[in-house]
């Protein structure tokens, strides 16, 4: 995987913000759509070497991300970092996508996540023909490990654009819905859309979009339309392989 430059920033980690949710081992989400789930600093950017002892030296380091916090580490985070293209790779083709500048925390955050090597070994966990293929998430004890380590209880501001609709191929944050007024996104799972437009009029104004399907749009077919259990599982993990499309 090709690395992102990253920053150190000094200091105290506060916690606030909802408890993640708990899922037993081996068990799909219950909650489909949605996933289980800033103090000023002072930052140094830096370059990631090669190695995997060097990378893994330095995102111990890394502050883990809280409410408090989120607003100006992904701030500053997607300031050093304008990268916007990116690859998904998979067992059944590749999708290239086009993270938004409109949405900077959000294409921030998908881009952190990828230079803390988060999306390794998650899945595409649900699967929904003529609506979405949605992934970030897996039955594997590595999974909560990472979220632990990176921030267990963070969620990124909404930032809906009334004029951005749901169309083939947007690509937005999942979130919970109950009791969320301010639609803020849980920052581990996404979603591809690949319904009707007409499928997609209640997700309208309530889900951030923050990226588009650029090519691999028949990969998306394929996974949506894979056996599936009744909870939109696959039946076959759909393992991720994600990086900077450079």
């Amino acid at each position: 995987m090709r690395h992102l430059t990253i920053f150190l920033c000094l200091i105290t980690l506060g916690c606030t913000g909802p408890n993640p949710s708990t899922q037993k081992q081996g068990q799909p989400p219950q909650d489909n759509l949605k996933p289980i789930d800033g103090q000023e600093q002072t930052t140094t950017p830096i370059t990631l070497q090669s190695t995997v002892d060097a990378q893994r030296e330095v995102s111990a380091k890394l502050p883990v991300l809280t409410q408090d916090n989120v607003v100006a580490l992904l701030t500053e985070f997607g300031r050093q970092n304008p990268h916007n293209k990116v690859l998904i790779k998979t067992s059944y083709g590749d999708i290239k996508i086009e993270l938004f500048e409109e949405t900077p925390l959000h294409r921030a955050n998908f881009l952190y996540l990828i230079q803390q090597d988060y999306f390794k070994d998650t899945f595409f966990h649900r699967i929904v023909p003529n609506f979405i293929i949605q992934g970030g998430n897996s039955d594997l004890r590595s999974t909560p490990k990472k979220r632990k380590s990176i921030g267990p209880n963070y969620l990124i501001p909404a930032e809906i654009n009334p004029n951005r609709k749901h169309t083939y191929g947007t690509i937005s944050g999942a979130k919970e819905y109950r009791e969320n007024p301010d639609k803020l996104s849980a920052p581990y799972e996404f979603f591809i859309f690949l319904g009707p437009d007409i499928s997609g009029r209640h997700l309208n104004g309530n889900y951030t979009i923050f990226g588009q399907v650029t090519q691999g749009m028949d990969v998306v077919e394929t996974i949506a339309n894979l056996p599936a259990d009744q909870g939109e599982w696959p039946k076959s993990n759909v393992y991720l392989e994600v990086s900077l499309d450079l």
